[in-house]
């Protein structure tokens, strides 16, 4: 299964690729809006996992061109803040399967990845 990570914090992000990979997942990495577009226009990405506050650019664009371009490709947003604690985050992002706190241990991450990958 591919999945995509975009997250600014190089340590966050590379916790989640390192646990995810260690469960044989195929991952990359991006840390913002260019370099995640750039990968989902290099290939099919089953599940994306993104931060919803990005340093560069913007996760709902992401979100956006990955609904255009992967209709079935879900996205798990991640955030530090209680911006979208409401659950507004699906009625912005039509292709959000889940809203969950940049503290989620990575073993429930990862469950929930290949739980959404799978279903895309």
């Amino acid at each position: 299964m591919k999945v995509l990570i975009v997250e600014s914090n190089e340590n966050v992000g590379g916790l989640w690729q390192r646990h995810l990979e260690r469960l044989g997942f195929d991952v990359t990495m991006a840390r913002g809006q260019t370099d995640a577009i750039h990968a989902l226009r290099s290939g099919e990405t089953n599940i994306i996992v993104m931060d919803v506050m990005l340093d560069e650019g913007s996760a709902f664009a992401v979100s956006d061109f990955a609904s255009y371009r992967y209709p079935d490709t879900k996205v798990i947003f991640v955030t530090n803040t209680t911006f979208f604690s409401d659950g507004s985050i699906f009625q912005h992002a039509p292709n959000a399967c889940a809203f969950l706190q940049v503290e989620t241990p990575p073993e429930d991450l990862a469950a929930m990845v290949e739980h959404y990958g799978k279903a895309g």
